[in-house]
């Protein structure tokens, strides 16, 4: 794996936590115990913070970075889509962000929320617990994340980093 200082910027990654060997983490980064990385992903905290709770899943391909004022927290429990891009916001315990979307500065996405495919959430946009942002801009569909449904994406992939760490072997 990737896992670099840069300068005093050092990444804190806890010893149950999986980064793929594919995956790029740089600098102030803080990774929490069940989370998981996966291949290209990069989370660059060149600038400012970056925190990753518990058992929470990072997918292929998505690009996490922070501002010098605005730092990224992603909560526990989270499931975070391939191609995802989060810069400056917050993202609360349980959300889901999909495939290919995009959470920008001062953005909250509060407990439970889902944030559709593709869709793009503006600076200091605020997604309601259990609404759906969908869209560009995001639009919001309220209470229409069912009970349940992003903590079974969550233990999955708890499990998937379980069996990659045990199981993954590189063939040259």
């Amino acid at each position: 794996m990737a896992v670099y200082a840069l300068g005093d910027r050092t990444p804190q990654i806890h010893e149950d936590a999986y980064v793929h060997p594919d995956a790029t983490v740089i600098g102030d980064v803080r990774i929490a115990a069940g989370a998981s990385v996966w291949p290209r992903a990069v989370l660059r905290g060149d600038y400012g913070t970056i925190t990753v709770g518990e058992r929470t899943s990072i997918q292929d391909g998505t690009v996490v970075h922070a501002t010098h004022d605005k730092p990224t927290t992603i909560g526990a429990d989270c499931v975070v889509g391939h191609l995802a891009h989060l810069e400056g916001c917050t993202v609360e315990d349980g959300c889901l962000i999909g495939s290919g979307s995009v959470v920008l500065h001062d953005a909250v996405v509060r407990t439970g929320a889902l944030v559709g495919a593709g869709a793009v959430v503006s600076d200091r946009v605020e997604v309601p617990s259990r609404a759906m942002a969908l869209g560009i801009p995001a639009k919001m569909r309220l209470d229409a994340v069912p009970d349940g449904v992003i903590q079974l994406g969550a233990d999955a992939y708890v499990q998937n980093a379980k069996h990659y760490r045990d199981e993954l072997k590189r063939l040259d």
